[in-house]
């Protein structure tokens, strides 16, 4: 069974590796390979949305709901992370810097069990290609919510801040559908 406090504790002890990043993904990778444990541990996705399971300074943890057909603008995250999929496909489409902003570079699917690193410099946009709730676990090596970060523009690809109210929007949006 998913024990959540255990599953905080072995990232907070996977920090302290020498290469962190890869030791958080080893147990992000133990706990999603049984995805039915994670869903009774942290319960049946009923909306789409952001839940903190843990946040630090040097380390937070959210299960990302992805509402159907949902997809969230090429951001950035300026620090590591790790997405490990318990439930439905994420697509994940990466970006690399140009002189006019952002160009695809490449493409990603997860399916439950799949867990992906996200390096430091990783731009990305995420989709939800399904007609259902996608749910995964990110793990982040910093603090998520104080870290100045950007998002790019769908249409120009061009930067600005990262817009923390369009995204709820976003998550809001996706939920009037599941409702409907």
């Amino acid at each position: 069974m998913f024990d959540v406090d255990g599953f905080i504790e072995e990232c907070k002890r996977a920090i302290c590796e020498s290469d962190a990043h890869k030791a958080v993904r080893e147990v992000v990778q133990r706990t999603v390979a049984h995805p039915d444990d994670v869903l009774r541990g942290l319960g049946e996705p009923k909306r789409a949305g952001v839940e903190t399971i843990y946040h630090g300074d040097d380390l937070t943890i959210l299960n990302v709901l992805w509402g159907p057909r949902m997809t969230i603008h090429p951001h950035n995250h300026l620090m590591w992370a790790v997405i490990g999929i318990y439930g439905g496909q994420e697509d994940n489409t990466f970006y690399k810097r140009t002189d006019e902003g952002i160009e695809v570079a490449s493409a990603k699917q997860l399916v439950t069990k799949d867990t992906a690193p996200l390096g430091v410099p990783v731009i990305h946009s995420v989709t939800n290609p399904l007609d259902k709730i996608t749910a995964a676990i990110h793990v982040y090596g910093g603090d998520f919510f104080d870290t100045p970060r950007s998002e790019w523009d769908p249409d120009s690809l061009q930067e600005h801040p990262y817009d923390v109210e369009h995204t709820r929007r976003v998550f809001e949006e996706s939920n009037k559908l599941l409702e409907a």
